[in-house]
């Protein structure tokens, strides 16, 4: 045998065995069930959220009137069942298999290519060499700059795009993976990157208008860890006083309202809100880089998050709504609307405790308190029939629509604003943001 068709025989035994690893690793929830609780009123949505609070339970979607997704360990069950017939909760099982259903999705991102492209879900190096090269590729356009480092000491990684370099103008803030387990949410953000630089010449208006700063992976540890080993892993992996409980929820640990309901003080709890406002380098990073930003007009902060199809604006730390409230809503329903028109996929949209149970300590409270007029989280597609394993061929439709609701805020927001741009693009949008304006204010006042 020879030493190339040898060298290619140890090649392809290695990538095996990796894969075989990597198959492995995400086994770890064989046995676990997931249930649909189906929450019909205010106090049904409390007594659950009180549930939610339990270190045990890990809550895939938000405490709210509708439909709940929860993960059950084979050891959770009949304590589950008994709790949910006290409170008179209907639940369904939707999979008493979770990890089968993981494997698969294994299976498919194992094949997934070595450089960057929309139809898998890819690791945070790839990622980060997309931003590299794509930034390379546009230095007219684009400028790398690293906010700072994780716990595991991975680059926190930011691209900000846009014309005129030594201009102020409007910019957006957009980020993603905050939450580990929300894979489609870099994908989008990345998506959303490749169309602003590769096809430039279309968003030349835009581009013009505004300065667009996105992080792709706001926790870079916890994602490669929900790569690695744990498939629904949420949290940062900072040490904590519990040697078996690692990790910050890094959207309980910025410090409005921070300590609040929503939260919890216990190292195993999914929601976990640190010991401190900040105590993670990854928060920190951000609130220390928006915060110094000289010369930075910070108008819209976008989070992007999955899954709910809901558009949500602050407060989420209490029950009581922003005096600009109605201003948000304009800007909230003209995504949604844009949404809708590309895939028909309906979004709702509310402040964070119309729609759920009180978080405390989110970044879009932070964003907005610290001076953002307008700040927002997107929950991202589905509304659970996949939930957080969404099949790769969703990237493209969700990152297209959710790149059309984003450009319809742009468009209002300089409308609203009414900013002098290059090219006097304010003044060709008008016409066309004018009705769509006109439209959210009448559904939102009747």
């Amino acid at each position: 045998m020879g030493k190339t068709m040898k060298l290619g025989l140890i090649l392809t035994i290695a990538l095996c065995i990796v894969s075989t690893f990597a198959l492995a690793a995400n086994n770890s929830y064989h046995g676990y069930s997931v249930v649909r609780v189906h929450v019909k009123n205010i106090v049904q949505r409390s007594q659950l959220s009180i549930l939610g609070s339990d270190s045990n339970y890990d809550f895939l979607s938000q405490p709210r009137i509708g439909a709940v997704d929860i993960i059950l360990k084979p050891t959770q069950i009949s304590h589950f069942e008994k709790i949910m017939s006290s409170y008179d909760i209907e639940y369904k099982y939707k999979t008493k298999d979770l990890g089968r259903i993981i494997q698969e999705e294994d299976k498919v991102n194992a094949k997934r290519a070595a450089v960057m492209d929309w139809t898998s879900y890819h690791r945070i190096e790839t990622i980060h060499q997309f931003l590299d090269d794509v930034a390379a590729e546009h230095p007219n356009l684009a400028e790398i700059i690293s906010i700072g480092n994780s716990t595991e000491n991975r680059d926190l990684k930011l691209i900000k795009i846009g014309n005129s370099k030594n201009e102020t103008k409007l910019a957006i803030w957009i980020d993603g993976g905050i939450h580990a387990r929300e894979w489609i949410t870099p994908a989008v953000t990345t998506w959303i990157i490749n169309q602003l630089l590769n096809n430039s010449a279309q968003y030349a208006d835009l581009l013009n208008a505004f300065d667009f700063y996105i992080i792709p992976s706001t926790n870079p540890d916890g994602y490669e860890y929900s790569h690695e080993t744990t498939r629904l892993w949420r949290k940062t992996r900072s040490l904590t006083t519990n040697k078996d409980c690692l990790g910050v929820d890094p959207n309980r640990n910025y410090i409005h309202g921070w300590s609040g309901p929503g939260s919890s003080d216990d190292p195993c709890s999914e929601i976990f809100r640190g010991y401190a406002p900040f105590s993670e380098p990854e928060t920190r990073a951000m609130k220390d880089f928006i915060g110094k930003s000289v010369n930075v007009n910070w108008q819209l902060y976008l989070t992007i998050h999955s899954y709910s199809q809901v558009i949500l604006s602050p407060w989420g730390y209490k029950y009581e709504l922003p005096d600009d409230y109605k201003d948000l809503m304009v800007l909230a329903y003209a995504a949604a609307e844009a949404i809708k028109k590309v895939h028909g996929t309906e979004y709702e949209v509310g402040a964070v405790t119309e729609i759920f149970e009180p978080g405390s300590g989110g970044s879009d409270d932070w964003a907005k308190a610290s001076g953002f007029k307008y700040s927002y989280t997107y929950e991202l597609r589905d509304t659970g029939e996949h939930g957080f394993e969404l099949p790769s061929d969703q990237i493209i439709p969700t990152s297209e629509e959710t790149w059309a609701g984003i450009q319809a805020m742009a468009k209002v927001l300089l409308k609203v604003t009414n900013h002098k741009v290059q090219n006097n693009y304010a003044s060709s949008l008008f016409a066309s943001t004018t009705l769509v304006i006109a439209t959210t204010i009448i559904k939102y006042m009747y």
